[in-house]
């Protein structure tokens, strides 16, 4: 669990010289107020700063200095992870990029990168896309768990359980399975080139009885052979290269086709849910009478009307979808042309690396050759070459037992492969904490007077039903109903990071959650699940509605400009 305890930080933004310390430790909840632009979110940029070297914020990193200082930006986070605390120190104009464990300095010889994935990976134990969903929410730049890309879901919920170690070893998995195959092709290799220097060492045996000047005679005209036998592969070799190049520019359209037809795909969905949408009016219309809210009988010109105006834009939108079925037609001709020419493109690559390993081999060869006719020129009796066959006969049989171990690692690694892809361990470990993840969130949904029925399945899909088991999605409701969910999601990923004791964390910072879409009663029903978790944590809420919510918090910060500088003061 990562424990906060002190954030400070001067010449951010509109902050100065002097810096701005809030602690993040000793109070239970804590309300931060102020006018517009009087810097009262500025502790979210300054957090993320601290953390992950980047604003919260959608503001440019050079941004964040102050612009009337323009210089002596620094930002100091505290915190425990474990029993160790840790002084982060981040800073720019001049740059300052700092780990302190225990008082000590953590080796910043690495690369910047580097020095921050220990930050990220071995100290915190949490991505910057996790912490946003699970430290803050109701930021301008917050993207909420529901909009998030089905990978950025499974991203943070993997950091949630704490098993992105099974991604990490399926990265080194991979590397091991490529290095695998590289050493079977080359120990195949190289006992196909023992395998044929032993058969000429037999050769050479026979031949060194015979008369010196036929045996020369005949490794040069083997000499010969393979040099044009070379000399063959290497124009082929130019010939399939060029035509590899005049292939691909032939498909250099690949990317913008393939964007077009997702384009032109997603708007055929949207279409057909469309017209289904106008025909249930439609028929609503002309199988009904009477209105099922208000009891009373529909007018028969207002049926026409409507019936008539479905019709109409039934009409429309059918015209549409025919001019998209063209579209997606010709998209798909060309999807598929292009991918038969990419296959040709391998199966001639296939055919360059084969033509570059037979040259290898033969130049290989042609070395041999040579040194045998060095050694033929040198040699008074053939047990010296006896003496080889021996010896390549001996490296022949360990290169077969690591042949056949290289096999055995394969199966082993392909096994492995099988657990670790995202539909192996992970996706088990990830079936057994949906059930709880979906309790949590409407367990959150019903404290906040939202009663519908929202599940998750395993690829992270909504399935959200009324009580009436209407099926909604997301983007069907309200703002301020989509607020509910979103908070709901919140507090949920924060349940399951304590039980996990992954991503937990004694920080929440809520920025104008009270300001935006949520009504009256959801702000009531918020505030008491923020006092029923306040135990243990620090909640932070940013708001610009002063008055109403002063006697609702222990302690209040004031964020005032003052001279073009904001300060902040506890009231």
């Amino acid at each position: 669990m990562i424990v906060f305890k002190t954030l400070r930080w001067k010449n951010l933004l509109s902050t100065g010289n002097t810096f701005t310390e809030v602690s993040l430790n000793t109070h239970n909840n804590t309300l931060i107020v102020g006018d517009n632009g009087a810097g009262k979110s500025t502790i979210l940029d300054a957090l993320s700063f601290a953390l992950f070297g980047k604003p919260f914020r959608k503001v440019n990193k050079g941004q964040l200095i102050n612009s009337i200082n323009n210089k002596g930006l620094l930002v100091e986070c505290e915190f425990i992870v474990g029993s160790k605390n840790y002084l982060v120190k981040r800073g720019s104009k001049p740059t300052v990029f700092e780990i302190y464990m225990d008082g000590v300095l953590i080796n910043a010889d690495a690369a910047s990168s580097d020095y921050q994935d220990v930050l990220d990976k071995q100290i915190l134990k949490i991505n910057h896309k996790s912490f946003s969903q699970i430290v803050v929410l109701g930021s301008a730049s917050f993207i909420p768990f529901m909009q998030l890309a089905a990978a950025a879901r499974r991203e943070v919920i993997e950091d949630l359980l704490d098993i992105q170690i099974f991604t990490t070893m399926n990265t080194l998995l991979k590397e091991k399975i490529s290095q695998n195959k590289n050493d079977i092709v080359d120990v195949t290799y190289k006992i196909q080139g023992v395998e044929e220097k032993i058969e000429m060492e037999n050769s050479h045996i026979n031949e060194i009885q015979q008369s010196q000047e036929s045996v020369v005679k005949q490794k040069t005209e083997q000499i010969s052979f393979y040099k044009k036998m070379v000399h063959d592969v290497e124009v082929s070799t130019s010939s399939l290269l060029q035509e590899i190049s005049q292939l691909s520019e032939t498909i250099s359209d690949q990317p913008k086709v393939q964007s077009r037809y997702e384009k032109v795909t997603h708007l055929a969905r949207q279409i057909n849910v469309r017209a289904a949408l106008i025909e249930k009016d439609a028929e609503f219309f002309a199988n009904n009478h009477d209105c099922p809210t208000c009891r009373q009988g529909i007018l028969g010109d207002h049926k026409t009307t409507v019936v008539e105006r479905a019709n109409k834009q039934l009409a429309e939108i059918e015209e549409g979808k025919v001019k998209l079925t063209e579209e997606i037609t010709r998209l798909n001709q060309r999807l598929v042309d292009i991918a038969s020419t990419l296959e040709l493109i391998a199966s001639k690559q296939q055919q360059v690396n084969t033509n570059q390993i037979q040259s290898s081999a033969w130049v290989n060869f042609i070395s041999n050759i040579e040194l045998e006719l060095n050694n033929i020129e040198q040699a008074t009796k053939a047990d010296t070459n006896k003496d080889r066959l021996k010896e390549l006969k001996a490296s022949l049989g360990a290169l077969k037992d690591t042949l056949k171990q290289l096999v055995e690692d394969k199966q082993i690694l392909d096994v492995a492969g099988v657990l670790l892809k995202d539909a192996g361990i992970k996706t088990k470990i990830i079936r057994q904490y949906i059930p709880v993840i979906n309790k949590l969130i409407n367990k959150y949904l019903a404290a906040m007077d939202f009663f519908v029925n929202f599940e998750l399945n395993e690829n992270f899909e909504e399935t959200i039903k009324s009580r009436f088991r209407d099926e909604f999605s997301y983007a069907s409701f309200s703002e301020g109903e989509k607020s509910r969910i979103d908070l709901a999601l919140l507090f949920a990923w924060r349940s399951i990071a304590k039980l996990r004791n992954s991503a937990s964390t004694n920080l929440l910072i809520l920025d104008e959650v009270f300001d935006g879409s949520l009504d009256s009663q959801g702000n009531e029903e918020l505030l008491k699940i923020l006092q029923a978790i306040t135990e243990g944590n620090n909640v932070f809420v940013i708001s610009h509605k002063t008055d109403v919510y002063l006697d609702k918090f222990e302690r209040v910060l004031k964020f005032e400009k003052q001279k073009n500088f904001s300060r902040m003061v506890q009231l």
